[in-house]
Parts: structure tokens; C-alpha cells; sequence
């Protein structure tokens, strides 16, 4: 679970909804005081939502880039049905194509997905029709096919506990499980995140799980598809090791950065340098 440093948005952003084609989707938009250079869109992970990348908004508005993180479908704001099949990858694959249409302007666009999102990210490029609209992908934190083992005991854990049980019980235990550690926040971050866990539909993480334990490597037909991309992880990692991402990145012919004093989520936890790197790799994009 990605975890913001703050949730106070900088003067630059604000909290909207996105039409789509396929809904309304919550999103944080962060807009450049000056001139824009592009539109960067970043798309959470597994129990994640917009407010993992908060800490991202104003230094990529600085740079110069129109910013839009999004709560996909089942995620916190943005809600979802009742429906584990509404939740299947090519759905959310549709849903990203979706919120990209709506925000494509004619300039540069770059996609950015974190963790569970690589893998909606991946569906996305893959079935796009056409030209693609993307003018760049940036994997952060991300593997090429099903989280490690351990990882994966623990999220088969909760889908067997989301069978029979619900969200708020299910939050108590895992508190009582942290026991010291789920008193490290600060009340308001500690807050935030039992509110974002409760408003989570139990169905999307259901699916999601599904893939994080079965997903297919399908990093061959990936690095097939001509589009600049960029490849982030931190120094350590509790879902793919940092070792298998660094391997994955030169199967896909993508440029590696490892970022110093960051775990499972740089967004958060090194939010100045990750944002370095990302306008740096966008900024050699013709």
C-alpha cells in the first residue's frame, strides 16, 4: 500500500471528475503556470489511488507539465459495480484508453502507472488500435508477471478474507496485525488511509488480485511495441524484486533507474527525484 507523505494539494492542483466514454473517473489535476510542455497521466496500483502521486503534482507542473492522477474504476473516489468481471484487465485496459481520449489535446502525452498499474498500463498499449496516443510509458515499481511469493501468500490471505468478510472488519485485523507499526502515521495520513481502504469496491480488489497472482509475462510483446519508455524502482521491493525489474527493463530495451532511499513506492517516499527523472525522460521525447 502506497502511502502520501501529505494531502494537502499544492496552489497549482485540485480535485475534479473526468468524463469519459466508459464514466466518471476521480482525478487530481495539477496545471503549469507557464508554458506546457505535455500532459503527464499516472495511474495507481493495487489498493492505491490518486493521492499516491500527490507529492508528484507541483514539481511536474513546475517542469511544465499539465498532470492528471486518476482513482481507477473501484478505486476509492471513483467507485465501481458489485461485479469481480467488471474488473477483468482488458476492462480496465478499455477504462485507460478511455481517460486518455479524454485528455488528449493534441501534445505530447505520457503515461505513467505504478505497481498493479503496469499491468493496466501494459493491456492498454497492447490493444491499442491505430497510432498510439501515448507518447511515452514510464513502468514504476512494476514486474513482468506475478508478485513474489511471499507477496503473493499475503494477498491470497486478503482475497480469502474479502470472501467472507468485510472491508472495515478486515482493516481492524490488519491493524491488529501491524500492531506498532499501524500507529507510525501521522493522524490525518492514518485517517486518510483507513477512509481510501472502507471506499474501495471489494469485487476490484478481487480482480486485481487475480492478476497480481496470475498475470502472464507478456514483456516480449511489450518491448515489440515502438514507444519511448523509462523503467523506475526503488532500492528495494516487497512485490518484485528490484533485480527481476532491472532484467525486465532491458527486455523491453528501456532506459533503468534505481532510485536511492526509495522502496515499493518512489512517488512517495523520493518524490523530487523521481520527478527529475521523469521530466528529464520526457524531456528527450520529440
Amino acid at each position: 500500500m502506497s502511502t502520501p507523505p501529505f494531502l494537502t494539494l499544492p496552489a497549482c492542483a485540485r480535485a475534479a471528475r473526468l468524463t469519459t466514454a466508459r464514466g466518471e473517473f476521480a482525478v487530481l489535476r495539477a496545471e503549469p503556470a507557464g508554458r506546457v510542455r505535455g500532459t503527464a497521466l499516472l495511474v495507481p496500483g493495487f489498493t492505491g489511488s490518486k493521492e499516491d502521486f500527490i507529492a508528484l503534482l507541483e514539481p511536474l507542473a513546475e517542469a511544465g507539465y499539465r498532470t492528471v492522477a486518476l482513482d481507477q474504476r473501484g478505486q476509492f473516489e471513483t467507485g465501481g459495480p458489485a461485479d469481480r468481471s467488471a474488473y477483468a484487465l482488458p476492462e480496465m485496459g478499455r477504462d485507460l484508453a478511455a481517460v486518455t481520449g479524454a485528455l488528449a489535446d493534441g501534445g505530447p502525452l505520457h503515461l505513467l502507472a505504478h505497481s498493479f498499474g503496469g499491468f493496466v498500463a501494459r493491456e492498454a498499449v497492447l490493444a491499442a488500435a491505430g497510432p498510439l496516443p501515448w507518447s511515452s510509458l514510464t513502468l514504476l515499481s512494476t514486474g513482468p508477471g506475478p508478485i513474489c511469493a511471499a507477496e503473493a501468500a499475503r494477498t491470497k490471505m486478503l482475497m480469502d478474507a474479502l470472501e467472507g468478510l468485510d472491508l472495515e472488519t478486515i482493516w481492524q485485523i490488519m491493524q491488529q496485525m501491524e500492531g506498532e507499526d499501524a500507529s507510525r502515521h501521522e493522524p490525518e495520513i492514518a485517517e486518510f488511509l483507513h477512509r481510501r481502504w472502507v471506499a474501495n469496491v471489494p469485487e476490484s480488489l478481487l480482480g486485481f488480485g487475480e492478476r497480481l497472482l496470475g498475470e502472464p509475462d507478456r514483456t516480449a510483446e511489450l518491448a515489440a511495441v515502438a514507444l519511448p519508455k523509462l523503467y523506475v524502482s526503488g532500492e528495494q521491493d516487497y512485490a518484485w524484486p528490484v533485480e527481476e525489474q532491472e532484467a525486465t527493463a532491458g527486455r523491453l530495451d528501456a532506459a533503468y533507474h534505481r532510485v536511492a532511499g526509495a522502496g515499493h513506492s518512489p512517488n512517495a517516499e523520493r518524490p523530487a527525484e523521481t520527478a527529475a527523472l521523469l521530466t528529464d525522460f520526457w524531456g528527450t521525447i520529440a
